[in-house]
């Protein structure tokens, strides 16, 4: 898995404290940034729950080396945008997959995944030989092919993103991208990403019964 973050919004913490504080001021946000203190006037204001003022900064990733199970799950996050790479238009020739690390710890698991792997590609491939297009013999390809995508999300979806994502409980392969991507975002923007991650950061946890019962420190 690879990460990256092709873009963001510069001074995100400084124009969205300087946002926020243009609704309580007679001044606009661009004479309110020269002399704000971006920490303490947004946590001021996200502690009150005004999250609106965060949307204004936007941040794009690079995602590669992810499986299909993992963007199916990421899609459920609408209010994002997304680029994946098309297996209609792309033809997988390359057998690149994720394997599970339970998968991986179990040297039996392990050479029965690889075989059935195997037997996709060999009849994937056997597939376009015979001048089936790529589209429809994607059918036989499972979840764990990998994958590429471009994500854009603002900070405030970014910050229920982390908050679902980065819990113990979220399927561990989102949750280690979730993690990377937090780990980027606390470097570009501190102030709106310091106190991001599970719930459990922050308060208790909401799961209940279904609780890991092991806080995480982000």
């Amino acid at each position: 898995m690879r990460v990256e973050l092709l873009a963001y919004t510069r001074d995100a913490d400084t124009i969205c404290a300087a946002a926020g504080n243009s609704c309580y001021s007679d001044r606009p946000a661009y004479e309110i940034m020269d002399d704000i203190d971006a920490e303490k006037t947004l946590s001021r204001i996200v502690g009150m729950g005004h999250l609106s003022v965060v949307e204004h900064a936007v941040f794009t990733f690079s995602v590669s080396g992810v499986s299909r199970a993992l963007t199916h799950q990421l899609v459920r996050h609408r209010i994002a945008s997304f680029s994946q790479q098309s297996q209609r238009y792309v033809s997988i020739s390359d057998p690149t997959y994720v394997t599970p690390h339970t998968v991986e710890d179990s040297e039996e698991a392990l050479r029965v995944f690889d075989e059935t792997m195997d037997a996709i590609w060999k009849a994937y491939s056997k597939l376009e030989e015979m001048g089936i297009p790529a589209e429809d013999a994607r059918y036989l390809l499972p979840n764990g092919c990998t994958t590429n995508i471009t994500i854009t999300m603002n900070a405030r979806e970014l910050l229920h993103f982390f908050t679902l994502r980065c819990c113990n409980r979220a399927q561990w392969e989102i949750r280690e991208m979730a993690d990377q991507m937090l780990a980027l975002c606390k470097e570009a923007s501190p102030v709106i990403f310091g106190n991001a991650g599970p719930a459990c950061v922050r308060g208790p946890c909401p799961e209940g019964k279904k609780t890991c019962g092991h806080p995480r420190r982000m």
